[in-house]
């Protein structure tokens, strides 16, 4: 029996400690990690700079209440404003909130309620943010949702030129991740931030699982040459502690003030020191160059093992966010997977998402691209047979 509400498929896989690239389970089965915690645990599992900046902190105080000044949030906020295109952050404490901060701060500073996102985004499960949600899953259920989102296609431009200034925002991942790691096209992109432009909304980019060096990049908005009113970031910023923050340009400062928004937990010193920590290394330009070397080595490394294979349709992404399209569903695929010791998860029905730590070794990659190699290699004499 168990206590839980069952909103996971929990895998039977049990966690008895954690290392870098690699899970322990309690029968001392190591499994390489191609998830970190869903593009969280982007320096690996139990870094130890993160560990000594938190342990550091908990000896001083843990939650004071943001009504104290706490010089560490000021600290993170300015590693996220220099490498960014924002002025100013709110801290709290996941991907979903941030979103909800986004939401709520581009209505209330344009006046206006109508936000457009696009079909099989993902922008989490709060009430606001489901709604924001381009898919239907996401949904079914709950009733009805806000009533003043629109969802266009993803890479498409038509739609864009018949939206007008009754918009406050645009709200989109450069790289839809839960949809299928789908990078976006840079035509779409400079279509997107003209549209904007052109009848006064907001641009609002989601990073919750792009961001923080995932894709080579601080930001993964920086590949296209764009400047957001508004980012947001989760997963990868705490490296396994809860936080999310909403970054946005100095004209909406004046928006959100005393009393406007507000996150008991948001900024907590503990997820600040780790928030720290990671951003020290991540945002140093050796870490981002090496993310990338790793990347185009993970892309080859597939390409050359399984890139012919007759199941697989393509092999995309952006930096170590890696997505495996296959012609049929892929769940089978990645128990098998699973049971030949390494971890991925799926992004979509036929996909197959690669999420690395950002410190993966070359070695750590050959390794996983030869169990990925011998998992479709087995399904050929599976399908032979």
């Amino acid at each position: 029996m168990s206590y839980l509400f069952p909103t996971y498929a929990r895998w039977n896989v049990t966690v008895k400690e954690a290392k870098g690239s690699w899970i322990t389970d309690v029968n001392d089965t190591n499994y390489l990690d191609f998830v970190s915690g869903i593009a969280v645990c982007n320096l690996g599992h139990a870094n130890e700079d993160v560990l000594n900046a938190v342990k550091e902190q908990l000896d001083k105080y843990w939650h004071v209440s943001n009504m104290f000044q706490q010089p560490i949030q000021e600290e993170v906020a300015q590693l996220l404003v220099e490498n960014s295109d924002g002025e100013a952050v709110f801290f709290c404490n996941s991907g979903a909130e941030a979103n909800e901060a986004a939401i709520k701060l581009a209505r209330k500073h344009t006046g206006k309620t109508k936000i457009v996102t696009f079909q099989k985004s993902f922008h989490g499960r709060t009430f606001a943010t489901m709604s924001a949600t381009g898919q239907e899953k996401i949904h079914q259920g709950f009733g009805p949702l806000l009533e003043t989102f629109m969802y266009l296609p993803y890479n498409e431009v038509d739609g864009l030129d018949e939206l007008d200034d009754d918009v406050a925002a645009i709200m989109l991942e450069v790289v839809q991740g839960e949809g299928g790691v789908i990078p976006a096209e840079a035509a779409f992109i400079k279509k997107v931030a003209e549209t904007c432009e052109r009848i006064g909304a907001l641009l609002i980019i989601d990073e919750v699982q792009t961001g923080i060096g995932r894709t080579g990049k601080p930001f993964a908005y920086q590949h296209y040459g764009i400047s957001p009113d508004i980012i947001t970031s989760a997963k990868g910023l705490g490296n396994g502690l809860p936080i999310g923050a909403m970054i946005g340009k100095a004209p909406l400062i004046e928006t959100f003030q005393a009393g406007t928004h507000g996150s008991t937990f948001g900024g907590n010193p503990i997820a600040m020191a780790s928030a720290k920590a990671v951003l020290s290394k991540i945002f140093a330009e050796q870490f981002l160059s090496e993310v990338v070397e790793k990347s185009e080595y993970l892309v080859s490394k597939l390409t050359e093992v399984i890139g012919n294979h007759s199941l697989v349709t393509a092999i995309r992404g952006k930096g170590l966010l890696i997505g495996i399209e296959c012609k049929e569903e892929t769940s089978t695929i990645i128990n098998q997977l699973r049971d030949n010791k390494l971890l991925t998860i799926s992004a979509g029905p036929n996909v197959i998402r690669l999420i690395p730590p950002l410190t993966v070794s070359n070695e750590e990659i050959d390794e996983a691209v030869s169990i990925i190699a011998n998992t479709f290699a087995s399904i050929n004499s599976t399908i032979a047979q």
